[in-house]
């Protein structure tokens, strides 16, 4: 569904994140079940990463099924070897690798399946590699900050289980997963508050109203304006889709990448469509609109100059501090309905600076 393209992130390691899509194109009552799934060098025939049992169980389901966790979710059964596809089904499997320091990116990965078909007189194991797989020689943008400087909390960023990761988008025709590297910004107070006051106000958030910036020069490609900020905490209506990322700006930064900052808030934007920028000018101020609970910067790369259709490669940026992380899953739908707007930080085993790295996920980092 995409070229893997390895990139590095802030806890020293390289990563490649991408889908496989597996097919059981037997009849309905002809189950396959998935034992074991490796991604190996095809050169070498080396295991680079593999998944099986639980861990696989929990990086597989069936297109179209919401995420673990999400309201109308059915988990795995039990067992050793929960990962059971039923005939006529299609299966996203997320693979997210993490290669040691040294370890040599493959140029070329292949993958190797191996269960059992299971029917009701029995079941036959099988074992196959599949899907030979170039992976990308481009490296990742290295970008500016886009927003002020400052402490700000990376949330659901690559690569764990997040909307932003697991957000599969069929689109005319195609399936793309249009965010899968992009991250949430909120703005952190010196005490690790994201709001102050009454969180049903926009104004109470640390983030309202921040600038945000060219993270690299370009050209506005599209500007759209006009679309209310929604008040917050209460999950919005979900918008038309044209209007999922609310108000926004994106940037065409180099052939075939995009910059979009989304959420704007309404009369903040201050570009239009052909200007040209340079790095650190002042786009438009954040706000809460579009598919938004809470105000927010949701900022990524696209390869195409719209968000649906397209894709999400990976980043960097040039240098950040990483000062520390949150542990639990706090969602930007839930963020304001917290007791406090004060995140739990804790210490980072990657505190320090950082240079053409990653931010992973629910990390809290200076720029």
């Amino acid at each position: 569904m995409t070229e893997p393209t390895p990139f590095h992130a802030t806890d020293g390691r390289t990563h490649l994140s991408y889908e496989l899509l597996t097919t059981n194109a037997l009849p309905s009552s002809t189950h396959v079940r998935l034992d074991r799934v490796e991604v190996r060098d095809a050169r070498t025939h080396l295991v680079v990463g593999s998944l099986s049992g639980q861990a696989l169980a929990d990086a597989a389901n069936p297109v179209g099924d919401p995420l673990p966790g999400a309201d109308g979710y059915t988990p795995a059964p039990p067992g050793p070897t929960p990962t059971v596809i039923p005939g006529s089904q299609q299966w996203v499997i997320w693979l997210d690798l993490a290669l040691e320091r040294g370890q040599r990116v493959p140029k070329v990965l292949e993958h190797h399946l191996a269960g059992a078909v299971v029917t009701a007189s029995g079941s036959s194991p099988f074992e196959e590699t599949v899907q030979v797989t170039p992976t990308g020689r481009t490296a990742p943008m290295n970008l500016n900050a886009p927003v002020r400087p400052g402490t700000w909390y990376s949330s659901e960023s690559c690569c764990g289980n997040t909307h932003h990761r697991r957000g599969l988008g069929p689109i005319n025709g195609r399936f793309d997963v249009p965010q899968r590297f992009a991250i949430d910004w909120y703005r952190v107070g010196e005490q690790g508050q994201t709001w102050e006051g009454d969180p049903a106000r926009l104004t109470s958030y640390l983030s309202y109203r921040q600038p945000v910036v060219a993270a690299a020069g370009g050209r506005v490609v599209e500007v759209q304006d006009g679309i209310p900020d929604n008040a917050p905490p209460v999950t919005p209506p979900v918008p038309p889709i044209e209007e999922t990322v609310g108000n926004h700006v994106t940037l065409e930064v180099a052939p075939g990448r995009y910059l979009l900052y989304a959420h704007l808030k309404p009369g903040s934007l201050m570009v239009r469509e052909g200007d040209r920028v340079e790095p650190g000018r002042v786009l438009g101020l954040i706000g809460n609109s579009g598919n938004s609970t809470t105000p927010h910067l949701h900022f990524q790369v696209m390869t195409t100059a719209e968000f649906f259709p397209t894709d999400s490669p990976p980043f960097t940026f040039r240098e950040f501090r990483v000062v520390g992380q949150v542990e639990p899953r706090i969602w930007d739908d839930n963020l304001g309905l917290q007791p406090t707007g004060v995140l739990p930080i804790t210490p980072s085993p990657y505190e320090g600076p950082h240079r053409a790295r990653y931010p992973l996920d629910r990390e809290v980092l200076e720029f």
